[in-house]
């Protein structure tokens, strides 16, 4: 079994990386760009049985920093 947890930043907190890549666009000449917001994807390969209960304490305990991430957990 899979699961795949998205990680971004809370809106309010500031996002160097996505305003690298923001600003990057607009010297490679892509406008419209208003603004980008960087964040990553965790896969993991999990044991059968394995429910999203145990995948949200992972989140909580080490994958996502909850003072200044959501999360979002997908299994399948």
């Amino acid at each position: 079994m899979k699961a795949r947890v998205y990680v971004m930043l809370k809106n309010g907190v500031l996002d160097p990386q996505g305003e690298a890549v923001r600003h990057a666009l607009g010297s490679l000449g892509f406008e419209g760009v208003d603004g980008v917001r960087q964040g990553k994807v965790i896969e993991l390969d999990l044991a059968d049985g394995t429910t999203e209960a145990t995948v949200t304490e992972m989140c909580e305990k080490l994958l996502a920093n909850t003072v200044i991430e959501s999360y979002r957990v997908e299994m399948g």
